[in-house]
């Protein structure tokens, strides 16, 4: 990713209810939630956090799921033990040009365990920022202020 793109560039022209149009966003495992997670607000998490890459269209799942099978996952894809808040498995992530003309971008798959989150909207934001290629572990901390940003908007 270069340096000199702002993942702020888009954000001020970005109308995320009319991006959600152009988004398929598919819910697991919601009745592992404390409460109620309208379709609504993952889906406009979701795209608010893909706009700020400038990714439109695609589809992408958020599941949630319980500790057990959050640290099967965590340590067989980051040879961590134990659970984890949040796990990203980006398939074209922000490549304009995947899969190819005429055909939905894949974006990948976001797994969230609810147990192991304070927010629940916030790892939303987070996993699907990890699809598009942000790393929090790499930058200079650009991913989690784009993501307190998001949140600001997110919850307004």
């Amino acid at each position: 990713m270069p340096r000199s793109r702002s993942w702020f560039s888009v954000w001020p022209s970005v109308e995320p209810e009319s991006l959600a149009s152009m988004l398929e966003v598919e819910v697991f495992g919601a009745q592992l939630l404390a409460g109620p997670l309208p379709q609504w607000r993952v889906q406009r998490l979701c795209a608010l956090a893909l706009a700020s890459a400038g990714v439109e269209d695609g589809h992408l799942a958020v599941e949630f799921v319980g500790a057990e099978r959050m640290t099967e996952l965590n340590g067989e894809h980051r040879r961590k033990d134990g659970p984890t808040d949040v796990l990203s498995f980006p398939v074209d992530g922000a490549d304009p040009d995947a899969p190819g003309a005429g055909v939905p971008r894949e974006l990948g798959d976001v797994v969230i365990c609810p147990a192991f989150t304070s927010d629940v909207g916030e790892a939303i934001v987070h996993g699907t920022l990890h699809l598009v290629g942000m790393d929090h572990e790499t930058d200079e901390g650009e991913m989690l202020a784009l993501q307190a940003e998001i949140m600001r908007w997110g919850n307004s």
